[in-house]
């Protein structure tokens, strides 16, 4: 029986960047669940499901318009010094959480560059610009699961787990 969308998916997966450097991996817990074509996961992880039999290992790279988009240059932010509460002092690799005062959304964002008057921000997602590698091992197939169905043992919810 081969994935095709609307499959619910269990898949063991290892991810790399272009250097090699593993980012994430399942295997040393419970595999990833998720409902193929749904948009629970990169449009790429997704369409390289599509097909696979329970069993099957495949490597596939996706690219980053397919994964977590471009780097972009609007998403870097130049915040001045006086705008950060006197309780935070900036210092470069600190994630910080911005809210948006109008609309209440939250996004994170990390602290790149640190200058007498100003501090730059990162919104983007960590992995954007990155073309990934994923090992991929579909363990199992099944239907869906209900929304409001919650069964203990398993993080995707579903009865059969």
């Amino acid at each position: 029986m081969a994935v095709q969308n609307g499959d619910h998916v269990h898949v063991h997966y290892t991810g790399r960047l272009e250097d090699g450097s593993e980012f994430d991996s399942s295997r040393d817990g419970d595999p990833l669940c998720f409902t193929v074509g749904a948009n629970q996961v990169i449009p790429g992880f997704d369409a390289a499901m599509v097909g696979m039999e329970i069993g099957d290992t495949k490597t596939v790279t996706i690219p980053c318009d397919m994964a977590y988009g471009p780097h972009e240059e609007a998403l870097l932010l130049h915040v001045p010094r006086t705008h950060f509460p006197l309780e935070i002092t900036p210092e470069v690799g600190q994630y910080l959480e911005l809210t948006d005062a109008n609309s209440h959304e939250s996004a994170v964002a990390v602290v790149t560059q640190v200058g007498d008057d100003t501090v730059t921000l990162d919104a983007n997602h960590p992995l954007a610009g990155e073309d990934l590698t994923f090992d991929l091992e579909l363990v199992k197939i099944g239907p869906a699961p209900a929304p409001t169905h919650h069964h203990h043992g398993c993080s995707c919810g579903h009865e059969d787990c």
